[in-house]
């Protein structure tokens, strides 16, 4: 990961901490507050974000990095288990494609 956006990342857990935090939030009904506890970098535009809350548990966040156009920047999101089991369903159809692709990629002399 680019030192600038490893840079980014860190900054944008510290404020999701901060928004997750405030005590006027309907969602922070227990009033807890969180913190960023562990940014664990999974390739060079995701990773995952560990909050420790007030309650002694921890959240998970995944953030992904948006390089370019309107939305550049990290998002990020908390993950249930369906969203989970969607991704690694997911997974075979990304690489179908990636499959499909690649010989759109070569020319007829790379063949």
């Amino acid at each position: 990961m680019k030192k600038s956006i490893a840079i980014e990342l860190n900054e944008m857990a510290k404020i999701v901490a901060k928004r997750f935090s405030k005590t006027d939030r309907e969602q922070n009904w227990k009033n807890e507050t969180f913190e960023v506890h562990e940014v664990i970098p999974m390739s060079e535009h995701t990773a995952c974000v560990y909050f420790k809350k007030s309650s002694d548990k921890i959240g998970a966040a995944f953030f992904y990095y948006i390089p370019n156009g309107y939305s550049k920047g990290w998002r990020y999101f908390f993950p249930t288990d369906s969203h989970l089991n969607g991704m690694m369903s997911f997974h075979h159809y990304k690489l179908e494609v990636e499959r499909v692709n690649y010989s759109k990629n070569l020319t007829s002399s790379d063949l």
